[in-house]
């Protein structure tokens, strides 16, 4: 099917294949496939970010590993993939919601901010002697447009969601939200949502700790992590006496 086979086409992110496939944007997907879980919930008063970092080992400290960005105020950024190339679109977002203010004297919107990072993604996808970045986002603001929800993919496409995911575990965490989503749920609602997900996708072995979420309502509001612990054990609790119920 591949003249030359498939390596002729995906050692240059500038051609196409015969059947119209870029091999190193689908490579770029391929190492957002390989990160951690992260999860976006659209709610009544806001929009929060969850991630799981997955500490591999004791050695390692879980407040060096970042997976959730402030990006402005209201918004805020969930990244899964290489989070090296996250850090330099991060820092570029930082600087789109600084010059917008200064020039418009208001804060940039989460759909235009969006837009922004996917416009730079996707030049990576079109000139030799680059790559795609390796990286997913859920770009997650409060604005005039209310609480909203984005996730960008590696080509420089972007889809808005009502509860939405990224990662290792995106399809089964998508699942779970079709399943469970309610549009009027509260702040504990959510969250109690998402550490339900993040369990279930875990296979009940999630470890609070190594649990990063933030809300944004009014501004960003990085959750304690003594609350996710207690969420966590709420749930689990629940979970025993739902076992313990159906055995009866």
């Amino acid at each position: 099917m591949y003249p030359g086979g498939p390596t002729a086409y995906d050692r240059g992110i500038t051609v196409f294949s015969p059947d119209g496939r870029l091999f190193q944007v689908e490579y770029a997907r391929e190492a957002v496939r390989r990160g951690t879980t992260a999860l976006g919930i659209v709610y009544r008063e806001g929009v929060l970010l969850a991630v799981d970092k997955n500490v591999t080992s004791p050695l390692i400290v879980p407040e060096s590993i970042d997976k959730i960005f402030k990006i402005d105020s209201h918004i805020a950024v969930a990244v899964s993939g290489l989070v090296a190339d996250a850090r330099k679109l991060v820092s570029d977002a930082r600087i789109m919601c600084q010059r917008h203010k200064f020039i418009y004297d208001e804060p940039l919107s989460t759909y235009a901010l969006t837009l922004q990072i996917c416009d730079e993604k996707q030049l990576y996808t079109q000139y030799g002697g680059t790559r795609p970045f390796g990286v997913s986002f859920l770009i997650a603001g409060v604005d005039s447009d209310g609480p909203r929800l984005f996730e960008t993919d590696p080509s420089g496409a972007f889809v808005e969601y009502y509860a939405g995911s990224t990662g290792m575990k995106k399809r089964e965490v998508d699942e779970f939200f079709e399943k469970n989503y309610k549009k009027d749920m509260n702040t504990e609602e959510a969250l109690d949502l998402a550490m339900k997900a993040l369990l279930f996708v875990s296979d009940g072995k999630l470890n609070p700790r190594n649990v990063d979420v933030v809300t944004i309502e009014k501004k960003y509001m990085p959750v304690e992590k003594d609350k996710i612990i207690e969420i966590v054990e709420k749930i689990r609790k629940d979970m025993v006496k739902e076992k313990e119920s159906k055995k009866k």
